[in-house]
């Protein structure tokens, strides 16, 4: 479709009943469909129908005539959430302090990992296993992390 806008400017309008249809116009439709039939608008035989003969329709001008007695929502498309369990009372920043449980066992696994490749050298120098010493840095450390991040688990839960 074509209309003059001043002399000499032609304006392609991008809708016509001839123009093939995309994807994602299918896929505003299916929506509109939805809605429809969860506001009880449609059967559920008339949505199926409608479905099948959306996702065949290759024009616009096959697609309008599907919603073409179905209001327009004026509010955009939501759904409700229902939660699993009731929000707690006051907001709470669980992801700040995840973040630093994070950060330190992060710390903690490199400290113990080079730990573990000095004594690997130091053992493989000396010909013999030496004593296991980077269990003094791995142990407390990991049991003092370990605690704090179970008591934090239990405290959120």
């Amino acid at each position: 479709m074509r209309f003059r806008v001043r002399p000499g400017h032609t304006v392609h309008v991008p809708y016509g009943p001839d123009m093939r249809a995309s994807d994602g116009d299918r896929e505003k439709i299916a929506s509109r469909l939805r809605d429809a039939h969860a506001e009880g608008r449609l059967s559920l035989g008339e949505f199926q129908d409608r479905l099948d003969a959306l996702y065949s329709a290759q024009t616009y001008g096959e697609l309008e005539p599907l919603v073409r007695d179905l209001p327009v929502s004026r509010t955009p498309h939501t759904q409700a959430v229902v939660p699993d369990r009731p929000a707690p009372a006051h907001p709470t920043r669980p992801a700040r302090r995840d973040k630093a449980l994070a950060v330190m066992w992060t710390i903690w696994a490199a400290a113990v990992a080079v730990n573990l490749v000095v004594w690997i050298l130091v053992s493989i120098t000396n010909g013999h296993l030496e004593y296991f010493w980077p269990i003094w840095v791995a142990g407390p450390w990991g049991a003092i992390l370990a605690t704090i991040t179970a008591g934090r688990r239990y405290v959120r839960d």
